[in-house]
């Protein structure tokens, strides 16, 4: 079928603001977005820019808005979106050049809640893991699916509205550790998500739990990590 479809484009070297440019293009109802932004840059424009690269909903890096939602290019099909379909970058992110945001700013947040196990208790003599039970694993199971596209950020009212806003998806990734009973710096996050730029700018709206393509439930996660800064300061 024949595919009406809308590109937000801009290109800082020619354009002074982004502007819409429309294609026609030829589609399989099984074809994603991903297939049809290929189609443009390989039949009708290459200076099409956009980032890719697993095309299997696990790299996370084709995340723009598509029809009005925060969605992987490479997860939604045409048919789930009919014979329209409008692509722009992600919202509330500097374009750098068309579908491509600046994300240096996204990976910063991420870094400075210290998305990493902190555990300074010698290892197990024989060099074995460090164990822990199926049911302290469940805890914080849902959070390990983050593949840092930012959909859940750039949905976010909070984040739009104030930038220096850590948004959902380092607070994510800080729960992944907070929750784990093997780490020991959940004192240093909680303190650092404890802040005015911290969990307290969630407004529970649920567009994050919404555009996340992997299913987690955010709002909870940001839910259970300010429960946990008030119980420790109870």
């Amino acid at each position: 079928m024949q595919v009406d479809l809308r590109i937000l484009r801009f290109d800082p070297e020619r354009d002074g603001k982004p502007h819409w440019e429309r294609y026609q293009v030829q589609s399989g109802p099984m074809d994603r977005v991903l297939d049809l932004l290929h189609a443009v840059k390989y039949e009708y424009d290459g200076t099409l820019t956009f980032r890719r690269s697993c095309a299997h909903g696990i790299c996370g890096s084709d995340a723009m808005l598509i029809n009005g939602r925060n969605r992987l290019a490479c997860k939604i099909r045409v048919d789930q979106l009919g014979r329209k379909v409008s692509v722009a970058p992600l919202p509330g992110m500097k374009v750098v050049k068309d579908l491509v945001v600046d994300m240096d700013e996204f990976f910063a947040k991420y870094r400075s809640v210290q998305p990493f196990l902190i555990n300074d208790t010698q290892p197990p003599a024989d060099g074995g893991e460090r164990l822990q039970s199926a049911s302290d694993r469940a805890v914080y199971d849902d959070t390990t699916k983050c593949i840092l596209c930012a959909a859940c950020t750039s949905s976010c009212p909070s984040f739009w509205a104030q930038p220096s806003y850590v948004g959902p998806a380092a607070i994510v990734n800080a729960h992944r550790f907070i929750f784990d009973s093997r780490d020991e710096g959940a004192e240093e996050r909680l303190e650092i998500l404890a802040d005015e730029d911290g969990v307290w700018r969630c407004r529970t709206i649920f567009n994050c739990t919404d555009a996340c393509p992997r299913g987690i439930n955010i709002t909870k996660a940001i839910l259970e990590v300010s429960g946990a800064i008030v119980e420790r300061r109870v």
